[in-house]
Order: C-alpha cells, then structure tokens, then sequence
C-alpha cells in the first residue's frame, strides 16, 4: 500500500479514558459528566469506556468552550450543530456564541472596573477620615 493511501485512511486510533485525561489534565468525572451530557459518546470494550479520535477532538472543543466561560448548552449546540449540519453551520454558530460570550466579558469587565474605582473612592474617604487605620494596614 502506497504512503498516499495511508494519508487518505481515517484515524482508527482509540483511546481510554485514562489517556485523554492524562493527555487533557481532565479528571475521569469531568468525561463522564460530559458522557452524561451527551457530549461524548464513547463505545464500551466489557466496561472499559473507548474513545474514537472524534470523541477526542469533541473533548478539545469542550475544554476550550469551558475554559472561555461556555455553557454545556452553548457546547451542546455547537456540536450539535456539526452534526445536523457540517462545519460551515458549526463555525457559523460557534461566532455567534462566541461573540455573545466576548459582549459578557466585555460587560462584566465595566462591572469590575465600576466595582475597582467604588472601592478606591470609599477607602480614599476612610483614609481621609481614620489617617490611623492606615497605619495599622501597612505593617
């Protein structure tokens, strides 16, 4: 068999969940609780769970969605969305939510600068009042 039909084959590969979460750092909870979720959909050898490379890069997607503040039902629709539709309807999806998560962030952000500068102001009064309590904060 030539190099070239080897590019072409699909990966076979499996995985076990000690792997990915070796491979991952995520705990074997965190895969069931997403299994649960209907997330992943890992085949079954006796009661080992196995893990096809689509289940793998299912996993990666869901990681970064959590790492970025995405909900389980903002993933699911993702993936779902791949799975009904294709990639060009996954990636038109995943901008939108995307760009709703960035308008969080963006609108949680002015709440903390709020949150920052209130906090300055009232401890700027209280140093103007009590000059004695500051003192006893800097040692």
């Amino acid at each position: 068999m030539s190099t070239f039909l080897n590019l072409r084959r699909p990966p076979y590969r499996t995985y076990s969940i000690t792997q990915l979460c070796r491979e991952f750092g995520a705990t074997p909870r965190a895969l069931r609780f997403y299994e649960e979720q209907g997330l992943l959909s890992p085949g079954r050898r006796d009661t080992s769970r196995v893990y096809s490379y689509k289940d793998r890069a299912r996993l990666q997607l869901i990681l970064r969605g959590r790492r970025v503040g995405l909900s389980i039902a903002e993933i699911r629709d993702i993936l779902d969305t791949y799975d009904e539709e294709g990639t060009a309807a996954q990636d038109a999806e995943a901008l939108r939510i995307h760009h709703r998560r960035v308008e969080q962030l963006e609108q949680q952000r002015r709440h903390v600068d709020e949150a920052i500068t209130e906090l300055k102001r009232a401890a700027d009064h209280l140093k103007c009042k009590f000059p004695a309590l500051e003192k006893g904060l800097d040692s």
